[in-house]
């Protein structure tokens, strides 16, 4: 063996343990790329799907753990997702023939459907109880608490089918991926950081790739994650996967230009508060003069309710609301019921499926691209018909919003680029190969015991 062989004996590599399924037993409504990868994450039993917004992940999900549930006999499975995610995940289940039930605690829970809960319920539920388990939006593990985020990974830990879905697997970050990988039981969040990245000089909280383990690293995510975010760069003929065009534009409310010196947080926040009447009639103004509908993002609660005072038809959902107020009104403007719904990022940015709306203001930005992204992403998403226009209405003394966001928006869409770019030849090796490395057992020889042991049974 030489030096390179020895090497590559030392690579990582996730080994499956789930089950090969013919394509043409998955269900014929799916894309022929969603079929692919359903079968490869069928196989992987524990894996990661990070397919941008509307390239049907939900579709695929409901597909793999319906194909768990007919295999596992009175085996249950689960879905955790995003608050008022699940009835329009039921629907989709109608869609394909998949019957989801939604569930509120274990007491609801079945065998012969595909059950649903939101995150702000685990609690009530018994991880024990389940084979598989598929995480919706799962990106979100990393916006909730230490101890919650300890909670969902340790919780599901012993199940022996996970499936982990989002959009956004490591915004601008990708040591963010270590979230995932602990989940499915690949790797730890610090075992990952330890083999692959190093510290990037002396701020603890930024890490970089180790230059040696750049290709290694690559080829160990991709034998537990699918990346994608256009059928076409894997190798698929389809059509229908086009995105709109994004239109941004900024809004300041009390000069023509912002304020170039950086700020403090305490200060912007001063800055926000201080133009708050100001940004809220600007957003009412555009939401009344039209006759389209409006989807508004706001950061403070004074600015929700000022929004609701002045926006006519406005629906207004806020943290303090209850859980079934939330939903209904959430699942009110997908079905085009209500003209206008104010909310926080935080509470709405994730799951929804709004191509309904193609207008969506900000009345205020929070520090978080991920949340402006997965916000912008309700609308903006394949499946829309109508270019997208987003508004950021912001005082000058706020600073360079618009530019700080559209950076973070170029250098998310090159980390996502260049992510794609170096695992999509792994990755349409992977989805088009047989995929369970596993080696079935064919005994050709007979077993010939030794003298002690006829003995032994005599």
């Amino acid at each position: 063996m030489n030096y390179i062989d020895f090497i590559a004996t030392k690579a990582i590599r996730v080994e499956a343990k789930g089950f090969d399924v013919n394509k043409n037993e998955l269900n014929p409504m799916l894309f022929e790329f969603q079929r692919d990868i359903v079968r490869w994450a069928l196989a992987k039993g524990k894996a990661a799907i990070f397919a941008d917004c509307g390239l049907g992940k939900t579709a695929m999900q409901l597909e793999w753990a319906d194909q768990i549930r007919r295999r596992m006999k009175g085996g249950k499975v689960i879905i955790i997702a995003p608050l008022a995610v699940a009835s329009q995940t039921k629907r989709e289940g109608e869609k394909f023939g998949i019957d989801v039930n939604i569930c509120a605690s274990q007491d609801d829970v079945v065998s012969d459907a595909v059950n649903i809960t939101n995150y702000e319920k685990l609690d009530k539920f018994v991880a024990s109880e389940f084979c598989a388990v598929v995480l919706d939006e799962s990106s979100i593990i990393k916006s909730f608490s230490g101890k919650l985020r300890n909670q969902i990974i340790g919780m599901f830990q012993q199940i022996p089918y996970k499936l982990a879905c989002t959009a956004t697997p490591a915004p601008n970050d990708y040591m963010e991926l270590g979230n995932h990988s602990e989940f499915l039981g690949v790797m730890t969040r610090a075992e990952m950081l330890a083999m692959y990245f190093v510290h990037d000089g002396g701020q603890t909280s930024k890490w970089r790739l180790k230059g040696h383990a750049e290709s290694l690293f690559w080829k160990w995510l991709s034998s537990w994650s699918v990346v994608i975010d256009d059928p076409k760069k894997l190798g698929y003929d389809i059509d229908g996967y086009d995105l709109p065009k994004l239109n941004i534009h900024e809004i300041i409310v009390d000069g023509t230009e912002t304020v170039s010196e950086t700020l403090s947080l305490a200060e912007r926040r001063q800055a926000r508060r201080d133009s708050l009447d100001m940004r809220c009639n600007v957003a009412a103004d555009l939401v009344n003069d039209s006759d389209n509908r409006w989807l508004v993002w706001c950061d403070l609660n004074d600015e929700a309710d000022e929004l609701h005072k002045l926006i006519f038809n406005s629906v207004n959902v806020q943290g303090s609301d209850k859980a079934d107020f939330k939903a209904d009104a959430m699942l009110n403007f997908a079905t085009g019921n209500i003209k206008c719904l104010v909310t926080k990022p935080k509470i709405a940015g994730y799951g929804m499926n709004w191509q309904n709306c193609h207008k969506m203001i900000f009345v205020g930005l929070s520090d978080s691209f991920e949340a402006y992204y997965q916000a912008v992403r309700r609308c903006w998403r394949f499946g829309q018909a109508s270019d997208v226009d987003v508004y950021i209405i912001i005082s000058a003394k706020e600073g360079a919003v618009k530019e700080n966001v559209e950076r973070k928006q170029a250098e998310n869409e090159a980390m996502k680029q260049h992510l794609i770019e170096l695992t999509k030849d792994i990755t349409s090796r992977e989805l088009t190969a047989t995929c369970r490395i596993s080696a079935e057992y064919k005994p050709e020889t007979t077993m010939i015991l030794p003298k002690w042991e006829e003995f032994k049974y005599a």
